[in-house]
């Protein structure tokens, strides 16, 4: 990127221009990071939101955040007012009327009554209308998560997408999915004028792999600054390299459990077949056998370092591209 980076709103940059711009005063943050406290995070003591707290900041995170699912429990254990940590949670809300598919709307900078507020409209009127009125009239920064990933059993409503753009002021770049996706949701936060932020969305601590950078002393300035085009995200290696790293970490983490926590494993990988191998060779019987749970682990691990289980995902969601293009195509 050559000239100015101010004078080029919404830009993605180098590291090394980032590092420049940080010098300068631009604040770092990753808006989509989980915890121990999200069903489909290995309750790992490293996943611990004080221990994820502290590592964040060891990045050279300005603002620190954990968008749990639909849950606000790392603020009960951090504290609400903890410096630099922004409360926020990650809200699953279905309206099949309106809708048709399951949304993800991170909210930030909220009260616990905001959060019951939310979660009421979501879990109980299932009204996307009420629930963005809400939002709006109580003035809480929010963003459009992933906006072309789709739950497992839903029917994509994809005309509705670039609808629902523009309901929102921020929409979200995320590692975790296809890089054809999220330049298809670049373009349309560039048509329809609004901000961009880049997230790991990491399940496993890698948080601040990618970011966004804007001006801002506090939260409030930073998100308003990225909300009117005042920013940029930064992107460091593709999204299968992203998704490699994510998967191996996730079987670390796994392996890693004491015994108790591996009684309790209701996580996810999101892919059913990952899920199973890793819960079978990762259950509370092969733990008896050292050499045995040593050699899983070392399978797994060559296994997602392969980048194999991220190519899989990939080319499985490669069929949903040509659709997504169409729509879009055809509300241009």
């Amino acid at each position: 990127m050559q000239g100015k980076p101010e004078n080029n709103p919404k830009t993605m940059v180098s590291s090394e221009l980032a590092e420049i711009l940080i010098s300068e005063g631009w604040k770092k943050m990753d808006l989509h990071v989980h915890s121990s406290c999200s069903y489909d995070v290995p309750p790992a003591k490293a996943m611990h939101p004080a221990v994820l707290f502290e590592k964040a900041k060891a990045k050279g995170l300005d603002f620190v955040t954990f968008t749990d699912h639909d849950t606000v429990k790392a603020y009960d254990l951090l504290g609400w007012d903890k410096e630099g940590l922004v409360p926020g949670v990650e809200i699953s809300i279905k309206d099949p009327e309106n809708v048709g598919h399951t949304l993800h709307v991170n909210v930030f900078d909220l009260e616990p009554e905001d959060f019951e507020e939310l979660e009421d409209i979501a879990n109980q009127g299932h009204d996307f209308k009420s629930f963005i009125r809400y939002l709006r009239v109580h003035n809480l920064p929010h963003i459009y998560n992933h906006p072309f990933w789709f739950a497992i059993g839903d029917r994509p409503n994809l005309r509705a997408v670039p609808e629902l753009i523009k309901q929102f002021p921020v929409i979200e770049y995320n590692m975790q999915d296809l890089t054809e996706k999220n330049l298809i949701t670049a373009a349309l936060a560039r048509k329809y004028e609004k901000g961009l932020v880049a997230t790991t969305d990491s399940h496993t601590g890698g948080m601040g792999s990618v970011y966004t950078l804007a001006k801002g002393d506090s939260f409030r300035e930073y998100f308003d600054n990225i909300k009117n085009g005042r920013s940029h995200i930064v992107i460091e290696g593709g999204v299968r390299r992203h998704l490699t790293k994510e998967l191996n970490a996730w079987v670390e983490l796994v392996f890693s459990m004491d015994r108790n926590a591996r009684r309790e494993m209701d996580f996810t990988t999101n892919v059913q077949a990952f899920d199973r191998l890793i819960g079978f060779f990762a259950n509370d019987k092969i733990r008896k056998f050292p050499r045995v749970n040593s050699l899983a682990m070392i399978f797994f691990q060559n296994f997602f370092r392969s980048g194999l289980p991220a190519y899989m995902y990939i080319r499985s969601e490669k069929s949903l591209i040509s659709r997504i293009e169409k729509v879009v195509n055809l509300t241009a």
